[in-house]
């Protein structure tokens, strides 16, 4: 049965026809072997009211929007913010975005990251975890990371079609494992580079519940010990700073998953999230009843969940 809209949901991706012909000019039309889905704002908008979502902060997912062309990326990153702006503009109170930054090209990304911010007031910033052969955390990136610091802005960590996906003889879709493991790569660079220690006032929402980071976080502990090099970059401990991180329930919301993470985290740090429309509505569908299902959480660890935790990283949805 729908409910009223009360859901912030934190994972949520638009595909605006200038985007995907874009891509399709150069040859892009998949995401790791698959195809992109139908979408449209009305679309959206229905499944978002028959789930019981109040507004979605929009991305651009995988494969993202950096192909070898700096020039391709920075032009699409703008155009693609725009096009995120005016959604919101649009739905105030249904829309919100994260804008997408045009890595590796860091003088790029800290531009974008002032118009999409300052000017568009967008809500915060998606970065894939991997960029071309490059992984958040990577030093390359310190600027960038400074400056978000600085913002005290919130960071979406997406997975992507990882380096070498290619070389396996597989034929197996990306999303089905590889992004997992992208994540959970992304998120330990992240940790034992020292960005996490460097720039505490990032918020860090990572995509399916981490992928595998709870479930493998006391193996990723470990090499603070077993490697004295990398303890030196989380001197605080690797899983005090996994606790500082949020996670979304997108494609999570069970108890293989659940369990792990609420070992690892308050609910305070989960966040809804539906994957939309990359899983279509039956999933988002599963996603809310698992939750409510779900024996871990209480009612008031669920309304943080679906809507509370999301209000206190983004305020201005408190009118919403």
């Amino acid at each position: 049965m729908a409910t009223a809209p009360h859901r912030i949901d934190v994972h949520h991706h638009i595909l605006p026809p200038e985007y995907l012909t874009a891509l399709a000019g150069i040859g892009v039309t998949n995401v790791g072997r698959v195809s992109f889905p139908q979408w449209s704002v009305e679309s959206a908008l229905a499944v978002m009211d028959r789930q019981g979502i109040a507004t979605a902060l929009t991305s651009i997912s995988a494969p993202g929007i950096y192909f070898g062309d700096r020039a391709f990326a920075s032009d699409l990153a703008r155009r693609c913010n725009d096009i995120s702006a005016r959604l919101m503009s649009d739905h105030p109170q249904r829309f919100g975005a994260f804008a997408v930054v045009p890595l590796p090209d860091v003088d790029a990304a800290l531009r974008e990251v002032e118009y999409a911010l300052d000017t568009l007031k967008l809500d915060g910033i998606v970065l894939l975890a991997s960029v071309g052969d490059q992984y958040q955390g990577d030093p390359e990136f310190e600027a960038l990371y400074a400056e978000l610091n600085r913002r005290k802005a919130v960071v979406f960590i997406h997975p992507n079609v990882p380096p070498g996906y290619s070389v396996p003889k597989l034929t197996l879709p990306a999303p089905l494992i590889d992004f997992i493991f992208d994540t959970t790569r992304a998120v330990t660079n992240l940790l034992y580079s020292g960005t996490l220690e460097r720039y505490p006032d990032i918020a860090f929402i990572l995509s399916h519940a981490g992928g595998a980071v709870p479930y493998l976080a006391w193996r990723i502990a470990l090499f603070s010990d077993m490697q004295p090099a990398l303890g030196e970059k989380a001197p605080q401990g690797a899983i005090t700073y996994l606790k500082r991180l949020y996670y979304d329930t997108a494609l999570s919301a069970v108890p293989y998953a659940l369990r792990s993470l609420q070992e690892l985290v308050d609910p305070s740090h989960i966040l809804f999230g539906s994957d939309l429309p990359f899983a279509p509505e039956p999933i988002t569908a599963a996603t809310v009843k698992g939750l409510n299902t779900y024996d871990g959480f209480d009612a008031q660890a669920r309304a943080a969940i679906e809507r509370d935790n999301g209000l206190r990283l983004f305020p201005r949805l408190r009118t919403a």
